[in-house]
């Protein structure tokens, strides 16, 4: 008895279980998740569930034409070309599927995924009475059910002609290695808008889903977003507070300024090894989804050059551009020092930070005793600025409130020549064997930031250089002798020691 009143219960707890999986995309996946990774921990977070609730979206006809970015490995394949059609077929045998990616290989590779799904025993157990396929037509590539359903892969410049369908998914339409070739990316767009997108049985009814990471500022997802796709986009690292509201159920999450997309998976050392894997640029578009022209936008990579020694400087100035209010959701406060000799430009140092009033001062304060002949401190007279210098006026030489004239992309279009010139240098931030120096990394990324200027999220990075080189459009000063610099940080690698041979790093950090 005790027996058959436990296989009832498993039994009613199986049927339970079934019925989320056949409603809820999100109970699916998780069921679903053994048959395809047997031996790989399935970890939740809320990003799967935000994925599942725009594919629903699709689903129930509230959206028809949707791009899907998200760093690589975030489960974005199986999410969306993998789960959530075998998932659809639960609701809607009879849909007709058209997948294509970049290459056959992944397009087989994702094809057979599903396959292997549909033809599991745990779908054909729960499932089976509403999906299977038929035997006359069971390719790797192409396959039907019995209801007249079809799913059919193929590749970006592959055979499409006879085919079409209800739903179309777009599974990472570029090779990273030939995103940069703008014939071999134009040629994916040309595929998608000319064979793919005219393949839809239905225009008005029918969906598109476009899913990857992004490569260059003007891949399928760009050209897409310009013809008003439905936009879920979520970076490895969140550059800006946002508030996210999943469709349909309009829950809410709230994401701050630097929180990681998913830190289970991805943390902040495993972020950081990327960054020097990839480097700052492939790393802003796949893993932020924040790509610029590897040239750059206005100021361009290949302009700035490069120092491991510095010359005798004829005078040495700190630039700051301040925020308007405190905390992480609003701008960063940038503080630049930089040298000049004759018509060059040597950045020596840079402090970027969300930071109070008093960490504001705190840090003007440490980097002028960090570099106590500085000549001149420009600070914008707007935002903190005015209070900033009210406050240390009779504390710190050489504060100069600065009314920017013009706008900001007029001073940066001013500064543009003297970099195209290559009269700016940088100090070196890899060891001559190519290795990086961790306490440089704000080289490349301050190099980032003026590259994809004026599309990026801030231009605080900008403000700052700018300013500091408007200002320095006047004679130079007397010759300033850099020997007097304290302990030559920029030589040493913007390191400034505290007295300690603690190998703690930088002081100013430290101190803020």
């Amino acid at each position: 008895m005790k027996a058959d009143a436990l296989r009832r219960q498993l039994a009613l707890q199986d049927a339970l279980l079934t019925k989320r999986a056949a409603t809820e995309f999100g109970a699916f996946v998780v069921q679903a998740w053994p048959v395809l990774e047997p031996s790989t921990r399935f970890l939740a977070n809320w990003h799967i569930e935000l994925v599942g609730a725009h594919l629903m979206a699709v689903t129930a006809g509230e959206t028809s034409r949707l791009v899907i970015n998200l760093p690589p490995r975030y489960m974005k394949s199986l999410l969306v070309s993998v789960f959530w059609p075998c998932w659809e077929w639960i609701q809607a045998p009879e849909t007709r599927w058209l997948f294509a990616s970049y290459s056959e290989s992944l397009s087989t590779k994702l094809s057979l995924d599903r396959r292997t799904l549909l033809q599991s025993p745990w779908y054909q157990a729960r499932f089976g009475d509403r999906v299977q396929l038929t035997v006359d037509q069971n390719e790797k590539t192409e396959y039907r059910n019995r209801r007249g359903g079809v799913m059919v892969a193929t590749s970006v410049g592959g055979t499409a002609t006879g085919k079409g369908g209800n739903r179309i998914v777009v599974d990472d339409p570029h090779n990273p290695l030939q995103a940069e070739s703008d014939r071999q990316r134009q040629e994916g767009i040309d595929f998608f808008f000319g064979t793919l997108s005219t393949r839809l049985d239905d225009k008005r009814r029918g969906a598109i889903v476009v899913v990857g990471h992004r490569l260059h500022h003007r891949d399928l997802s760009a050209v897409c977003l310009e013809r008003h796709y439905t936009h879920l986009c979520l970076p490895a690292e969140a550059e800006t507070a946002e508030t996210i509201r999943f469709p349909r159920s309009r829950r809410v999450h709230r994401r701050e300024v630097g929180a990681l997309l998913w830190p289970e998976r991805e943390g902040a050392a495993e972020l950081a090894a990327q960054k020097v894997a990839l480097g700052a640029h492939a790393y802003a578009g796949q893993y932020q989804q924040r790509p610029s022209p590897r040239e750059g936008h206005l100021f361009q990579r290949a302009w700035w050059r490069y120092y491991d020694a510095l010359p005798r400087l004829d005078r040495v100035a700190q630039s700051w551009d301040l925020a308007f209010k405190d905390g992480e959701d609003h701008d960063f406060v940038v503080g630049l020092v930089a040298g000049q000799r004759g018509a060059d430009i040597y950045l020596l140092d840079r402090v970027k930070a969300h930071l109070s009033f008093q960490r504001t001062c705190a840090a003007i304060h440490a980097l002028v005793s960090r570099y106590p002949r500085t000549g001149a401190v420009y600070i914008e007279d707007k935002a903190n600025g005015p209070a900033v210098i009210d406050a240390l006026q009779h504390q710190v030489p050489g504060l100069i409130a600065v009314n920017p004239e013009g706008g900001k992309f007029s001073r940066a279009w001013a500064c543009e020549p003297r970099v195209e010139a290559g009269n700016v240098y940088l100090p070196r931030s890899t060891q001559p064997n190519g290795t990086p120096m961790p306490e440089r990394a704000w080289v490349e990324d301050f190099i980032e930031q003026l590259a994809i200027f004026p599309k990026g999220e801030h231009d605080d990075d900008v403000d700052a250089f700018t300013q500091l080189l408007v200002q320095w459009a006047s004679p130079a000063g007397p010759p300033y002798d850099v020997d007097a610099l304290f302990s030559i940080g920029a030589l040493r690698g913007s390191r400034w020691d505290d007295g300690d041979d603690d190998g703690g790093g930088s002081w100013l950090t430290r101190r803020l």
